[in-house]
């Protein structure tokens, strides 16, 4: 849903799951290890590190994704500025990444009203309208 504000930049994709790609995303994506706040947490650090360096990118954009943490952290060592959207399944409470990434993302969104209480300094950008 996203993909017309990117899609004109050159662009890459990283995720944490084997998947089978869409065309668009074949031979731009870095797989990376799953981790759910356990250990692999450092191991997603060093795949950020190595991705990020080799990349370059200007900016870091997540919807709700976990490995944005991690690429996050480093992306600041790198100069590299954050947009995180509060995944659109979260109505009346955040996710623990949204909960993290309100603190270190750039510029935060979030797409329910109820969330405005969780996070005053971001911005209510109402739900991704649904594209085909």
């Amino acid at each position: 849903m996203l993909r017309p504000v990117y899609q004109s930049y050159e662009h890459f994709y990283v995720v944490n799951e084997k998947i089978e790609l869409p065309a668009d995303m074949e031979g731009k994506t870095y797989f990376i290890r799953h981790s759910e706040r356990d250990w692999l947490f450092l191991v997603n650090l060093s795949e950020a590190w190595r991705i990020l360096r080799r990349e370059r990118p200007t900016l870091l954009l997540s919807t709700g994704a976990g490995p944005v943490v991690p690429f996050t952290l480093v992306g600041k060592l790198f100069g590299v500025r954050s947009v995180y959207v509060e995944n659109a399944g979260q109505v009346r409470t955040p996710s623990v990444t949204g909960r993290i990434m309100y603190w270190l993302a750039d510029r935060f969104f979030y797409q329910w009203p109820e969330l405005g209480s969780y996070f005053p300094r971001g911005t209510y950008g109402g739900p991704l309208p649904w594209c085909s």
